[in-house]
């Protein structure tokens, strides 16, 4: 039985098509699908950043937050690794403020010059630094709702993050 050649070519140049496009494909695929592996070390080095340590005179470390909350996430691409430690404090905003300027600056941290107006953040080599004041709203989202040790005073977070493999520059 001959082969009609009318049908084999375009099946051909589909085919080929097809192929040519998996092949590229699967190189952006694999882009996309890195992941944390092999990241533990860096999470362990985030989770002993000093600053994440300091705090002002009479904050504690809230309830329920006790331990550095380190690791790593992936994401179209993007691998971060993050630590950050939940602080309540009977002062105001004000005074965590002053001491967050205080203290990252003498840890080596730089005030992020891109930050918006208001926003508490550093940068120090390939990391970031933010400290964020805590509301009873964001508290809720998050499942830890009816905290009064932390949306009394200011309760707030210090979280240190540092993006891998992906070109991403630290900043806020």
């Amino acid at each position: 039985m001959p082969i009609r050649t009318g049908t084999t070519r375009p099946a051909l140049l589909l085919l080929s098509t097809v192929l040519a496009a998996g092949t590229l494909t699967g190189c952006a695929l694999q882009e996309l699908t890195r992941d944390c592996e092999g990241t533990d070390g860096r999470v362990r080095e985030m989770a002993a950043l000093g600053i994440l340590d300091s705090r002002p005179a009479g904050a504690t470390v809230a309830r329920g937050f006790e331990e550095v909350d380190a690791g790593c996430w992936a994401d179209s691409g993007d691998v971060s690794v993050y630590a950050g430690r939940t602080y309540a404090f009977p002062g105001t905003e004000a005074e965590v403020t002053a001491h967050y300027r205080r203290a990252a600056v003498r840890d080596g941290w730089d005030p992020d010059p891109e930050a918006p107006s208001g926003d508490l953040c550093f940068v120090k080599e390939d990391m970031t630094l933010r400290v964020v004041f805590l509301t009873a709203e964001g508290l809720a989202e998050d499942g830890h709702e009816d905290r009064p040790d932390l949306t009394t005073g200011a309760g707030y977070s210090v979280n240190a993050d540092s993006f891998t493999n992906s070109g991403v520059e630290p900043g806020c």
